[in-house]
């Protein structure tokens, strides 16, 4: 079946109670055992439930993977991932990635025994110079955020292969209708399903996906030890969104190429970094391993930080916000929001300038987002 019928479809079937096309939801902490010795599938909802199982059971499908976890969150999908790892392990990570990641990295699991070194995201051969003895986990995020820099998966999943190390990648930008890892090589899957996969900018949410045994063991059990889960009425309202995540990931695509191209020629826009726009440098990479080019758009602007504040004060349509992947379209300056925690040095190693706007392109007609801002850049 195609990927919008799986959307639909697929570990939802009407509910053999009632006949419900939508999936219940379970709200409930506990289930009634049989008998003492019986232990049925659902009994704790920590451990399982229903309306979780169904959301999980279709992110793995979408996935094109064997299981799916759904987690409280997108850093508590991501911590949960790193729990295949142990005190003295080390980590690849690309060098342009969310903000959370980082924090995670330097501020959990650095203290924990596990070293991150950082490679640069369009580079292969950078990855494969950070490798050390003790490198158990290559952590990939392409499109990147906030550059939209493009990481040959392929390429980087079969140098880790070949050393026996997991390769993970955070597939939040965009989406599995546009990406799917694991066909690609990927061991691990993340996203933060408050994004795309919700789309409505009503829910916090995170999942992890993969087809090998081992480890989903191991993220399941600490799952269940943790309990960074969502709750059913969360389950349920990322389940609504995949049932329409063809058609917005199509559209916000459209509008977010239609505006890269209008402010490419604008002259207070010193750069537009879009996968989608053919002088982008991970362009043809971006073709071979993405079904499509996402809704991320992300400017540099003539002026630095003065400029970027008249830009988002002049903006009527777009929303000041630290998410994405919604209906409506938002503003961010990732030097002072998304990577706001990261010192001036840092963020300049990154590549993360003062002169950065991210937007993440909404479900607006596309010509009222281009005059919107247009009228906004006229200010500066």
């Amino acid at each position: 079946m195609q990927f919008e019928t799986l959307a639909i479809h697929d570990g939802q079937a009407p509910d053999p109670l009632t006949g419900a096309v939508t999936v219940p939801v379970y709200q409930t902490s506990t289930f009634g055992r049989e008998s003492l010795d019986s232990r049925p599938e659902f009994f704790y909802s920590r451990i399982g439930n229903p309306t979780r199982a169904a959301l999980e059971s279709t992110l793995a499908l979408l996935e094109n993977g064997r299981h799916g976890l759904a987690f409280a969150s997108g850093v508590a999908a991501i911590t949960a991932a790193l729990q295949v790892l142990k005190p003295g392990d080390h980590i690849v990570a690309g060098c342009d990635i969310y903000g959370g990641s980082y924090r995670i990295f330097e501020q959990l699991m650095r203290p924990w025994g596990v070293e991150t070194s950082y490679a640069e995201s369009e580079a292969t051969g950078s990855y494969e110079a950070c490798i050390r003895p003790n490198t158990r986990m290559i952590w990939i995020e392409t499109p990147s955020n906030p550059l939209l820099q493009v990481t040959d998966i392929r390429a980087v999943a079969r140098i880790a292969r070949e050393r026996g190390i997991v390769t993970a990648v955070d597939n939040t930008f965009p989406s599995p209708y546009f990406q799917r890892p694991l066909e690609l090589g990927a061991d691990i899957v993340v996203h933060s399903t408050t994004k795309y996969l919700g789309g409505h900018s009503d829910v916090i949410g995170g999942a992890v996906v993969t087809s090998d045994d081992r480890l989903h063991h191991t993220i399941k059990n600490y799952q269940a030890a943790a309990g960074a889960i969502p709750g059913p009425w969360d389950c349920w309202l990322v389940l609504r969104g995949l049932k329409t995540l063809k058609i917005r990931m199509r559209e916000h695509e459209a509008t977010a190429l239609h505006l890269a191209r209008a402010l490419q020629s604008h002259p207070k826009v010193a750069k537009v970094f879009h996968p989608g726009l053919p002088d982008h440098p991970g362009h043809e990479l971006a073709k071979s391993q993405m079904h499509g080019f996402g809704g991320m758009l992300t400017i540099a602007l003539d002026g630095g930080l003065p400029a970027v504040r008249k830009l988002i004060a002049g903006t009527k349509l777009f929303v000041l916000a630290d998410s994405l992947g919604g209906v409506e379209s938002l503003i961010a300056s990732p030097a002072k929001m998304t990577l706001g925690a990261l010192s001036p040095e840092e963020r300049r190693r990154r590549g993360c300038t003062d002169d950065l706007v991210r937007l993440s392109i909404g479900l607006e007609n596309a010509g009222d987002l281009e005059e919107d801002l247009m009228n906004a850049l006229a200010t500066i």
